[in-house]
């Protein structure tokens, strides 16, 4: 049985959020303290050539773990191939009215209604310069999440989205623009056809300036829901290639409860992820793949809690893999299971 098998029954006696921010806090004094050294061999993993970058293993952090990258150092000693942090926005904001974080235990899921809280973009930018683990230069890669404030006008979230790549462009080896969260009112209307190409071309004009300003170019990729019909995947898989956009991921959490009905928690507003949305999240996946034809790359998450999981995204036509509630519900050890898994 290993450590986070003992503790976990203690954690899941808490309240969800306060667990959460409890764990992140354990984790920065365990990184300083050096008792993350256990977990800080690099897994065996063969590594993987994506949107130009060397990733030292598939399995990644998602976003939404740690959205001010404050704990950068302590998830880099867990084994992750690759960190994403944020999602980040413009201006601090506190997010939605708590509660807004409960665990479905009897099926491994998670619902939040967080609605991006974080302290913004510089606050961000300050934790990335001051983490070790720099990510940009070398084969530690470090993508950064960015959204749109919750009372933008939705006619002016491109300037959220600008103002954001702006700020991060010279300290990530990626940048993900979240358009899916179900917890900032319409935003996943930018999915919608017209509105996601106007986004996007704005996005990747801004894009080549900053390759130019910085004499590097940095990769954006597209994060989805898994809330989407056929022609919707579609259609984003046109803009995709069209704006050349250099890779995708799939997915965010769903709204939909087909999964949970009549379980406890499962009526609270908000995504829900882990074990529940895996299914769903695997066959937008294998639509993309479909239709892309290998013109850019997937990354997939949602569902993933054991390295049997992870196969079947990479199967479905991912490139790589994330995970968030599989961290919760099955510790550090995960990073290192699916690793071997993937060999």
């Amino acid at each position: 049985m290993n450590c986070y098998s003992l503790i976990k029954p203690l954690l899941f006696q808490l309240d969800a959020e306060f667990t959460h921010d409890l764990t992140l806090k354990t984790l920065k004094c365990a990184e300083k303290s050096g008792v993350l050294n256990c977990y800080a061999k690099a897994p065996i993993c063969v590594p993987r050539e994506v949107m130009g970058l060397t990733f030292p293993n598939a399995v990644g952090l998602a976003a939404g773990l740690d959205k001010n990258g404050a704990v950068i150092d302590g998830m880099a000693k867990l084994g992750f191939g690759f960190i994403e942090v944020g999602t980040v926005t413009p201006r601090p904001q506190p997010g939605n009215p708590r509660p807004r974080l409960f665990r479905l235990t009897e099926v491994q899921g998670i619902i939040n209604r967080f609605g991006f809280n974080n302290l913004g973009v510089d606050n961000l930018v300050e934790n990335v310069k001051a983490a070790k683990y720099k990510g940009s230069f070398s084969n530690q890669i470090l993508g950064i999440n960015i959204g749109k404030n919750f009372d933008t006008p939705m006619e002016k979230a491109v300037d959220d989205y600008l103002l954001c790549m702006q700020s991060v462009y010279a300290h990530a080896s990626y940048i993900t623009v979240n358009i899916s969260s179900p917890n900032t009112k319409n935003l996943r209307d930018l999915q919608e056809k017209e509105a996601l190409s106007s986004l996007l071309a704005s996005l990747k004009l801004e894009q080549k300036k900053l390759a130019e300003q910085h004499g590097k170019y940095v990769p954006m990729t597209l994060k989805i829901a898994p809330d989407l019909t056929q022609k919707q995947v579609n259609e984003i898989t046109d803009l995709l290639m069209k704006h050349q956009i250099d890779g995708v991921i799939a997915t965010n959490t769903t709204l939909s409860r087909d999964a949970v009905k009549g379980l406890h928690n499962a009526e609270e507003t908000g995504g829900l992820s882990g074990a529940p949305v895996h299914n769903q999240s695997t066959l937008i996946i294998k639509q993309l793949s479909k239709q892309l034809q290998g013109a850019l790359p997937i990354i997939g998450v949602g569902g993933i809690l054991s390295g049997a999981d992870a196969v079947e995204k990479i199967a479905a036509g991912a490139s790589l893999v994330q995970v968030y509630s599989g961290l919760i519900y099955k510790g550090p050890k995960l990073v290192h299971d699916i690793c071997k898994t993937l060999g």
